[in-house]
């Protein structure tokens, strides 16, 4: 064990944030910022108990390129085990752990990030995004999907060719009324707008097959009653898809935008999902802005259990 008194390593693993710190350690090589993720503390903080237990011998870091990597020492294997069982928060921690390292070993989407950079900078025939947009959504089969914030209805004009029907939910009334406007215009009769809120739409239980968030969420005042919300409508074994900015620092977008929340962190979608009762959760980073403030967007899947 690290040290030469047991009292002395006692008294420093009494302090919540450093056990919970080590146990992390114990299961996996983590960067500062990884921890940050998992633990919602600030990077400070966490920089000077990584200092503490690795004085005490608890912790050994390795440079990795230009990240610094952390991870438990050996030898307190046991003392840390009893620890463990009397940690509170070692559950919701060990859940974070996997969501961080799913992220982590997401090699197909950085390889597909880094071709996506070059898409539409160079002139191919025939070649667009709405195009392969319209292409993937004929895949889809017919659904009764609604569009939670759905705003002047772009997106929901779009899944309508394929869905059964589409039900576009916005709290504007101008909105609702052009979005209705241009969906009769163009023919498009599968596709109602109605007037209501993000936390309570006017949606009855369990009718839809998928609840749609398209940059809606961070408008919402209590985002977490906005996914109950979602929960509610959507039908057993159905899904809830939200895409969203990435938690960000751009204080300007509350001005330009009317954005209630700066984005989300994953864990903070997972977190929304998981306490509304979906399941099969899955997050990924869908899309980085080249150019500054580097918005980033975040997409989150999950469903909605069937009860037998």
């Amino acid at each position: 064990m690290p040290g030469s008194d047991l009292a002395q390593s006692l008294r420093l693993l009494a302090d919540p944030a450093r056990l919970r710190i080590v146990l992390l350690l114990e299961r996996e090589e983590l960067s500062v910022a990884e921890l940050q993720e998992i633990l919602s503390m600030r990077q400070s903080r966490i920089s000077t108990h990584l200092a503490q237990l690795k004085q005490a011998g608890f912790v050994e870091d390795r440079r990795s390129g230009k990240n610094v990597l952390y991870r438990a020492k050996p030898g307190s294997e046991k003392l840390l085990q009893v620890l463990r069982d009397q940690s509170p928060d070692e559950r919701d921690d060990q859940r974070l752990l996997a969501l961080t390292l799913q992220k982590r070993t997401d090699r197909v989407r950085a390889y597909f990030d880094e071709l996506a950079g070059k898409f539409g900078k160079a002139y191919v025939p025939g070649r667009s995004w709405k195009g392969l947009a319209e292409t993937l959504l004929k895949l889809l089969p017919p659904m009764v999907i609604a569009d939670l914030g759905a705003g002047e209805g772009t997106v929901s004009l779009l899944m309508a060719q394929t869905a059964s029907k589409v039900i576009a939910v916005d709290n504007s009334e101008k909105m609702v009324e052009y979005g209705s406007d241009l969906a009769r215009s163009n023919g498009v009769h599968n596709l109602e707008y109605r007037l209501g809120d993000l936390e309570n739409p006017p949606i009855e239980d369990a009718s839809v097959d998928l609840a749609f968030f398209s940059q809606a969420l961070h408008h919402a005042l209590h985002p977490q009653k906005a996914v109950d919300a979602a929960y509610r409508i959507v039908k057993p074994g159905g899904r809830i898809v939200v895409l969203d900015l990435r938690k960000h620092a751009f204080e300007q977008a509350r001005e330009l935008y009317a954005d209630v929340w700066l984005g989300f962190s994953e864990v903070e979608l997972s977190d929304f999902l998981r306490n509304a009762g979906f399941t099969s959760i899955e997050i990924s980073i869908v899309n980085r802005e080249a150019e500054a403030p580097n918005l980033e967007t975040v997409l989150a899947v999950g469903v909605k259990p069937v009860i037998d």
